[in-house]
């Protein structure tokens, strides 16, 4: 018999048996029991879970099942049964109803007479036909089953009438499982984990179950929106953004932070009562720096009107704020009014329209 079953049986269980069952500790899901799903992988490395796949045979209603390994949880007190099918195994589905499709449920099933009365003792590749409807649904999956595929039979199909649409009537429910503390693969569930720390690949994407939720590992970092606090290094002349458009963003990954800013002054601006040369603008950071720097990025000022751009340098002024100083003439060659740190009258008196964009990276404190 192809499908063995490993559990100590009134009709014995070979060294066969037990050799080919699932044996350790699999995936928990509570003290005693592990989760039921077939163990992932093939022979030639390509497929998440390769074992207990249907195939049909076109223009039939014959369909063949591969080899594979899985386990099936019942109760605590029943525990779980391993079970392997050592070759492939046929599955004919029954011709479809005359005037409404159904949908099929292919499921690797436990019978076991001691607990269900069934007269049966093994595990088989079993259908469970659905019922005809003008909006057929899936069957229910019996106990002590794990469900393979979902199969659609359309009305009135037959081996002599196109058969099963194998191509496009097939939808996988098979789900794995694995040693306790392996990476569980993810195909068709959307089960919680069974523990904080227990990890999983969700289709290239490898996860962490914290306890409520899974969540990627490691935790990639995101972009994020900050406003900078806009003053000067004097403490006078203090400008305010009014309307200005501000758009402020940066990502911190680990101890590195990159941010790039874009500020269009507006109508309502102001930027500071009598300033002076030494009213340098300062602009504070989205995380505190772990030290002061002379250069970590760079500017571009513009005046809004032809030629009158220039850069500048972005230098941590403090551990809490960036400051800029012109370094370059302006495209027009036209000379600045001051040169030096950025301020309300340099290197230009600033008006609204004008704009400065720039990025920068740095190191955090933590």
């Amino acid at each position: 018999m192809p499908v063995r079953s490993g559990w100590l049986s009134p009709d014995s269980q070979s060294r066969e048996d037990t050799r080919l069952i699932a044996l350790g500790a699999l995936t928990p899901t509570s003290a005693v029991q592990v989760r039921s799903g077939i163990l992932p992988g093939s022979s030639t490395g390509l497929y998440r879970v390769n074992g207990f796949t249907l195939t049909g045979t076109t223009g039939t209603m014959s369909g063949t099942v591969s080899p594979g390994r899985a386990i099936v949880q019942s109760t605590d007190t029943r525990g779980a049964y391993p079970i392997a099918l050592t070759e492939y195994e046929d599955v004919t589905f029954a011709d479809g109803d005359a005037q409404y499709g159904r949908i099929d449920l292919l499921v690797l099933r436990i019978y076991d007479d001691v607990y269900d009365g069934s007269g049966r003792t093994e595990a088989v590749v079993d259908i469970v036909r659905g019922t005809p409807s003008a909006t057929p649904t899936v069957p229910a999956v019996p106990d002590l089953a794990l469900p393979l595929y979902e199969v659609t039979v359309p009305a009135g199909t037959s081996a002599g009438t196109g058969g099963i649409p194998w191509t496009t009537g097939l939808t996988g429910r098979r789900t794995a499982t694995v040693a306790v503390g392996g990476i569980l693969p993810v195909t068709t569930d959307t089960a919680n984990g069974a523990y904080p720390g227990q990890y999983r690949d969700n289709n290239g994407q490898l996860q962490r179950w914290n306890g409520t939720a899974w969540t990627d590992y490691p935790a990639l970092p995101t972009w994020q929106s900050w406003t900078p606090a806009w003053t000067t290094s004097s403490g006078s002349a203090s400008p305010a953004f009014g309307n200005a458009t501000v758009s402020c963003r940066y990502v911190k990954s680990g101890t590195t932070v990159h941010l790039n800013f874009a500020i269009t002054f507006g109508t309502t601006t102001a930027f500071g009562t009598s300033p002076t040369v030494n009213d340098n603008w300062r602009f504070s950071l989205p995380v505190a720096a772990a030290s002061t720097r002379m250069a970590i990025g760079f500017a571009e000022l513009s005046a809004n009107t032809a030629g009158n751009r220039a850069t500048a340098r972005v230098y941590l002024s403090t551990t809490g704020a960036f400051e800029l100083v012109t370094c370059s003439a302006q495209s027009s060659l036209t000379a600045y009014a001051y040169t030096g740190g950025v301020d309300a009258i340099t290197p230009w008196t600033w008006a609204s329209g004008y704009t400065i964009f720039g990025t920068a990276t740095y190191e955090a404190a933590a």
